[in-house]
């Protein structure tokens, strides 16, 4: 990736700053923000790998001092996303290929499960809440909005993993939905894939209705293997 491009425009410095110092409806602290922020920088490529975090320099850019920048640092290296090197910095170590293929091939378990918990705690509100995701998602692919079509595909994943009832597996689950959006936006914004996870989703969200938990485990399992299949193709 191009150094320069990997850089955040002035633009979007500007908006950060003002949403950090506004508070822009953020429910999490100070530190919570800024570990977000970096969190996200790091895993859309907007620092390289092997770049060093600067406190300074990135307190400057969020209007933040530098201590809730080295407390979101060192969370960040407990996830793995950044080495701290004594005496030396911080630099990022980031998502490789192989933790991306990890991921997902942990999410085809995981999210099977969650499926299939969530035929057991189901209402019809989320039934319908899901169906309408669904339905937009047909419109947006048709359409190739494809940023659409990304935030779409988060919301009906993430009604699952609110229904499952299970605090833990919705976080992990969370947590690597995050992890590898940035490859998901480039798997979505091909029609064909687009409109197989439709259909998936579709079949999916069936097996929640009829309560049937060993088929809606099943087909979740083999959504996510198609993924991985489709990122192959894809050369991710």
């Amino acid at each position: 990736m191009d150094k320069e491009k990997s850089k955040l425009t002035e633009n979007e410095i500007v908006s950060e700053r003002k949403s950090f110092q506004n508070g822009a409806a953020d429910q999490y602290s100070l530190r919570g923000r800024v570990f977000n922020q970096l969190r996200e920088d790091i895993l859309f490529g907007k620092y390289e790998k092997g770049e060093e975090l600067r406190e300074i320099t990135i307190g400057s850019r969020l209007g933040v001092s530098r201590t809730p920048v080295r407390e979101a640092i060192r969370q960040l290296e407990l996830e793995g996303l950044v080495a701290i090197v004594p005496n030396k910095g911080a630099y990022v170590t980031g998502i490789s290929e192989k933790d991306i293929h990890d991921i997902y091939h942990i999410r085809s378990y995981l999210e099977g499960l969650c499926a299939r918990w969530a035929c057991e705690h189901i209402t019809k509100e989320k039934l319908e809440q899901l169906e309408e995701i669904i339905y937009l998602s047909e419109f947006h692919t048709e359409k190739g909005h494809w940023e659409q079509v990304v935030e779409l595909d988060n919301k009906f994943h993430e009604t699952i993993y609110e229904v499952c009832e299970s605090k833990m597996l919705e976080h992990i689950l969370r947590d690597f939905h995050h992890y590898v959006e940035r490859v998901r936006r480039i798997s979505l914004a091909q029609e064909a894939r687009a409109k197989h996870s439709n259909t998936e989703h579709k079949a999916i969200l069936e097996a929640i209705r009829t309560k049937d938990g060993v088929l809606a485990e099943k087909l979740a399992h083999e959504h996510i293997i198609q993924t991985i299949d489709n990122l192959n193709r894809c050369g991710l």
